[in-house]
């Protein structure tokens, strides 16, 4: 607001102080001119007089001489004033729309509006830095849960946009610099109602000094950023940030899961994959020969380690080992999109390709390439562009990298149940044949679809008749609360994955096994399972009923009722 003002006063100072000098002038001709009163005698107009006929005369040109008729003088001054003063507000009136239009008087406004708006929010939001693909997809995903979030992006066509799309919540947008703290400030970084911040701009540094910002001014905030660089990572790790995500390490993970525990790998992607698409096929990545890596940048520095982890021997190529450096394993000069290159680093007898240059069309070269000299290839390709989705699935390779779908997916999963990367952590010191038989439970539960996972507390918050309940002493075990509450001989379609109580994990715990209050439960199952529990945890009368079988009548008529036909509690 304090910018609007300033900048109104900096281009209305002329035009106004134009504006006083006419009046001033014009007042004081009319004061100082004599005129003649109602007798013939010599008549001087009062300050007050003047004042008040100058203010009607040079905005409506009426009303009269008052208090007597002028003199010829008095009407050649009161008509060279009248236009003097036309004049001076067509100057004003021409400088008041200029302003209107001026392009930073509209976004100082749009700026003081989007502040006012974040200041009266009183549901808990996620501050998103940057609305690229990343950040859209993220977006999309947490207005999909129920979740609110307030956007900030350079580009101003990207903030634009979001008034277009299809949103289930309103998403507040500022065109701004997230580098910038006062942008920071007014899109809610300290608003007691911000949940956390999330920094997902292309550029390294500024993700690096929004994060910085975030601990600075709210230190007890959830941040989350993106790098792409060890360094950076090494930066942002050192005074808190709460989440780093490298898409090119996650999927060198990814690719090193699939390796050693294929079934925990399936496993990890359907429940982190989003609600309602198809659940993914298994990938078994093979050993029995050399994997040839193409394109030796960040991303294929990542996979090259990881692989050399898993004991299998990497041939690379690459066109410029002067910008990226030559790696220590087998090397070959090129780009991968011609036969021969690939000849030479002996394709034929390879296990995997993995197409991982920052270009999709030649990476899809690769890719068909490849195919022809070496049908039977373990095919990686990277995505680099979403608009490329399509052509990419058309290649049908084994496994693809997008690194904005990758980082939008991990946060999303940090933002809305970060119990379930606690739950992948527990997961990975399993035996593959134990993530094999989950998979296989999960999926009799939703068939072919992504199940849907929530994250529950019981606390007086969220799960009111139950906390209740639990505290004055009542025994409810997972087998209850897995129960349908319309008929209670049959068990929901979900499985609850794992049980935080204090300083314990409880990994797929025995349907035995008793709630406590306080438990923080991670669930998996069908949308119409949560329907139903959230019912039965929300309500006393369905809780006992779930839990003993008998429908006790509620309230004073039907108990009284009950009783007369010999109902005993």
């Amino acid at each position: 607001m304090d910018s609007i003002v300033f900048l109104i006063v900096r281009r209305m100072r002329q035009p106004l102080l134009t504006l006083l000098v006419v009046y001033a002038v014009a007042i004081l001709g009319l004061v100082l001119i004599p005129g003649r009163d109602a007798d013939g005698g010599v008549w001087h107009m009062s300050l007050f007089h003047a004042f008040y006929f100058v203010s009607y005369m040079a905005t409506t040109i009426g009303f009269g001489e008052i208090p007597y008729a002028f003199t010829d003088a008095q009407r050649l001054w009161v008509s060279l004033s009248l236009y003097a003063s036309v004049i001076s507000w067509i100057y004003a009136f021409g400088t008041i729309l200029s302003l209107v239009q001026d392009r930073t008087f509209q976004e100082a406004l749009a700026e003081s509006r989007f502040a006012r708006r974040i200041r009266k929010m009183r549901e808990p939001f996620h501050l998103v830095c940057g609305y690229g693909e990343t950040g859209t997809a993220l977006v999309q995903a947490l207005t999909r849960r129920g979740q609110h979030a307030v956007v900030i992006d350079i580009d101003e066509a990207r903030t634009n946009i979001i008034q277009l799309q299809d949103l289930r919540e309103v998403v507040p947008a500022l065109h701004g610099d997230a580098a910038l703290t006062r942008h920071l400030q007014e899109a809610g970084l300290q608003h007691p109602s911000c949940a956390g911040v999330v920094a997902l701009t292309d550029d390294n540094d500024v993700n690096l000094k929004i994060a910085i910002t975030a601990k600075l001014l709210n230190p007890k905030i959830k941040v989350i950023s993106r790098a792409d660089s060890h360094d950076v990572e090494a930066n942002m790790a050192s005074f808190g940030t709460d989440h780093i995500v490298d898409p090119f390490d996650t999927f060198a993970s990814h690719l090193a899961v699939a390796f050693q525990a294929p079934c925990l790998y399936l496993l990890q992607r359907w429940l982190t994959g989003r609600e309602g698409v198809a659940l993914s096929e298994p990938v078994y990545p093979p050993r029995d020969g050399h994997w040839v890596v193409c394109g030796y940048g960040r991303f294929g520095k990542a996979v090259c380690a990881r692989l050399a982890g898993e004991g299998v021997r990497v041939v690379v190529i690459e066109a410029r080992p002067e910008l990226t450096g030559q790696p220590e394993s087998d090397f070959v000069a090129g780009r991968g999109t011609e036969a021969e290159t690939l000849n030479q680093a002996d394709i034929e007898n390879a296990a995997g390709l993995v197409a991982g240059t920052d270009n999709d069309a030649n990476n899809l070269s690769i890719v068909m390439t490849a195919r022809q000299l070496n049908p039977d290839l373990f095919f990686v390709v990277r995505q680099n562009q979403h608009d490329d989705h399509d052509i990419i699935a058309a290649v049908d390779a084994d496994m693809v990298m997008h690194p904005s779908s990758i980082i939008a997916d991990k946060i999303r999963v940090l933002l809305a149940t970060p119990m379930l990367y606690e739950f992948m952590s527990l997961a990975l010191y399993q035996e593959d044949a134990w993530a094999c038989e989950l998979a296989s439970r999960v999926s009799a539960l939703v068939q072919d679809e992504v199940p849907s996972i929530r994250e529950w507390s019981l606390d007086a918050g969220h799960t009111a008749a139950m906390h209740e309940y639990l505290v004055h002493g009542g025994q409810y075990t997972v087998e209850d609360l897995l129960r349908d509450p319309w008929y209670r001989a049959r068990s929901l379609q979900a499985i609850v994955l794992l049980i935080h109580r204090r300083n314990d994990r409880i990994l797929l715990p025995e349907v035995t096994t008793a709630l406590k209050p306080g438990d923080r439960l991670l669930i998996c199952g069908s949308r119409g399972a949560f329907t139903r529990m959230e019912w039965t945890v929300s309500h006393r009368h369905t809780l006992e009923y779930v839990k003993t079988g008998v429908d006790r009548p509620q309230g004073w008529l039907w108990r009284r009722l009950a009783t007369h036909k010999g109902y005993r509690r």
